[in-house]
């Protein structure tokens, strides 16, 4: 016959199986995430265990779907000689034009640094996301596709602006990454802006629009 203590064993165990694991303000695992490791006491992916594995593909798994940085109404804008050469204005006027921002990507990519336009237009998609539990999920693919130590296209950040991060994504929000997305808005301003202008990509958009008005007058 089964002693107390044995009895009680059996009737906690199956309920443990079929619950969640619960989540403490250092473990920010998704909610469907098998039981913790007790190895992975941050979600911060710089862990081996197959937990975090698991975790990894599932989220890359998903991930076309659920980020699509670059709508395709900015793929297919058609901007006016007027708006090109608005673009050499300000960053500001190059950033707030959909086909700037898609023009701006293409460059970038010829430097290989489009992952910094790629990262801005997460973060915006995430300030406009209203649905906590989808704020949750952007989040943490996010942090999986630009900040992660262990992702290719991981963005340049300061020690402080990560260890931000890092607290903030315990309870993320729409604007976990606003002091992130800033320093990167900032350096393609200083660093790649300036190059984009004399870029032969540029001028021939500069070129192309030129003609176009002698052709109308």
């Amino acid at each position: 016959m089964p002693t107390p203590h044995e009895t009680e064993k059996q009737h906690i165990g199956p309920e443990e199986a079929d619950q969640p694991p619960s989540m403490s303000s250092h473990d920010a695992a998704p909610p469907a995430a098998p039981s913790r490791n007790p190895c992975c006491l941050c979600w911060c992916c710089c862990c081996g265990c197959s937990w975090n594995e698991e975790r990894r593909r599932a989220w890359r798994a998903s991930r076309e779907n659920k980020l699509q940085p670059l709508p395709s109404c900015e793929a297919c804008a058609t901007p006016s000689p007027e708006e090109v050469r608005s673009w050499a204005q300000s960053f500001d006027k190059l950033m707030h034009s959909p086909a700037g921002r898609s023009v701006f990507r293409e460059f970038l990519r010829t430097e290989y640094s489009e992952e910094n336009m790629l990262f801005w237009l997460a973060c915006e998609e995430l300030k406009a996301e209203a649905n906590q539990h989808v704020v949750d999920e952007k989040a943490r693919l996010i942090y999986e596709d630009y900040v992660s130590i262990l992702s290719p296209k991981e963005v340049s950040l300061d020690s402080r602006v990560r260890e931000g991060i890092n607290k903030k994504m315990q309870e993320p929000s729409a604007h976990t990454f606003d002091d992130a997305q800033l320093q990167i808005y900032t350096l393609m301003h200083r660093d790649s802006y300036p190059r984009f202008l004399s870029s032969p990509t540029y001028r021939a958009l500069l070129f192309q629009g030129s003609s176009q008005s002698s052709n109308e007058a």
